[in-house]
């Protein structure tokens, strides 16, 4: 897990030009998204869109954020980026960066202040005076990058949040920012709305600017959903998801048949389930639907994988639990990457954490404050007794007690979209010489 890093330095020199250089700032932190029904393959790579719909769940930000400053002055010489500490050197001529950028600041409103003297609003920065400054962006995230979390999600959406509060932008349609978020990630657009996302994969635009994210249900719809993540790995992925998309759309067969046929239905099984609180649909459509993501990953040639054993074996777990109960009480999902995400409800989630420490447990039960997130429900979960019969089951897949195979938890549940934080939460330090 990354915290939050020390404030990054940045000098700004003093010109005869200008002697007291100003510094716009805005801080926002946004949401991870965990689909349920995948996004997987680009119709328009120019324009980064879909060849299908999705849908999602933005998580609370208590574990899972990334948190970005965007900042502007015409004291910077050039635009810069920073990530989780780093400068990235080639940042000012990336495309998804240009996206972001070059599109939110077009959208861009006058800088108004209040003048303390006298009440009367005052123009500081004009729409046009924001064209012609720099920028300065850094961003950090609170999970592991690049392991299947959808940190880029995270970090594009807080992008253009953080991006839409320092230039005053304003829509000219509905859903203009999630267009823009998706041109530096595309799930980043379901990030910039809490609670269920759906990602309308458009194309009847020839600008695609009906390629935008829509909230199904906002955070407080279904609260008694949870979700609890396994990180088996935290490491960065082989095959990127952008090259694995791009292999996919070109050699699986299955991939396309997917997407014209069997999304579209579950698209609508999916919301249905969620206007009507049924966890039962929700549950299945989402298992079905990672399921079959990742035979397209393995219908790709050459194939692609994702999931490892680990990831397998907790899938065989969650089935054997079902079966057990005779309902669905969990729901795995994996994105392109091993780490499980388990969807239960808050009355079955001390159970299925129970059973998670059981089989994937902590060193020792004094280190699970570090293992999980939730101390408290940690400590409910290692009180709680499985019952035998389901231990039983478990183990008839070859399961065992096992130290190390999962690196953290996090016990979490849906949360709100981009939050704006005060400016003592800003990641840079300028000092002006």
């Amino acid at each position: 897990m990354t915290s939050q890093p020390h404030k990054i330095t940045v000098l700004v020199p003093k010109t005869s030009d200008d002697p007291n250089p100003i510094i716009h700032q805005a801080t926002v932190s946004a949401p991870t998204n965990i689909a349920c029904i995948k996004y997987w393959g680009k119709a328009n790579p120019q324009y980064n869109t879909p060849i299908n719909s999705s849908l999602s769940v933005s998580l609370d930000q208590s574990d899972l954020r990334a948190v970005t400053t965007a900042s502007a002055s015409s004291s910077f010489d050039r635009d810069r980026l920073w990530l989780n500490g780093s400068e990235v050197l080639d940042a000012a001529t990336s495309k998804r960066f240009r996206a972001c950028v070059d599109g939110v600041r077009a959208l861009a409103t006058d800088k108004v202040v209040v003048d303390p003297a006298n009440g009367a609003n005052r123009v500081v920065v004009t729409k046009d005076d924001w064209r012609g400054m720099h920028v300065h962006i850094a961003s950090y995230n609170t999970f592991p990058t690049a392991a299947g979390l959808a940190s880029s999600a995270a970090g594009y959406a807080a992008l253009v949040a953080a991006l839409v509060r320092l230039f005053g932008a304003e829509e000219s349609y509905p859903g203009e920012f999630t267009a823009i978020a998706r041109q530096g990630s595309g799930s980043a657009c379901r990030s910039l709305y809490g609670g269920f996302v759906a990602w309308r994969a458009g194309g009847a635009k020839s600008d695609w600017s009906d390629s935008i994210a829509e909230q199904v249900a906002d955070e407080l719809h279904w609260e008694e959903v949870r979700a609890v993540i396994l990180v088996v790995s935290d490491a960065k992925k082989e095959t990127s998801s952008t090259d694995g998309m791009s292999d996919s759309v070109a050699t699986s067969e299955l991939l396309a048949f997917r997407a014209r046929e069997i999304v579209p239905k579950r698209m609508k099984i999916i919301e249905e389930a969620i206007k009507a609180k049924d966890f039962e649909s929700f549950g299945k459509v989402t298992m079905m639907d990672s399921n079959q993501f990742h035979a397209t990953c393995l219908d790709t040639y050459p194939p692609i994988f994702y999931m490892n054993d680990v990831s397998r074996s907790v899938v065989q777990m969650i089935h054997k639990y079902n079966a057990w109960a005779g309902e669905i009480r969990a729901a795995y999902t994996f994105d392109a990457g091993p780490n499980a995400v388990l969807y239960t409800l808050d009355k079955h989630v001390v159970e299925l954490l129970a059973l998670v420490l059981k089989y994937y447990p902590a060193l020792s039960d004094d280190l699970v404050g570090d293992y999980v997130s939730n101390l408290a429900l940690a400590k409910e979960a290692l009180e709680f007794k499985l019952c035998p019969s389901l231990m039983a089951a478990v183990e008839k897949t070859g399961r065992v007690h096992k130290h190390g195979d999962v690196k953290m938890v996090y016990c979490t549940r849906g949360g709100p979209g981009p939050q704006t934080l005060d400016p003592c939460d800003g990641v840079f330090d300028f000092k002006i010489e």
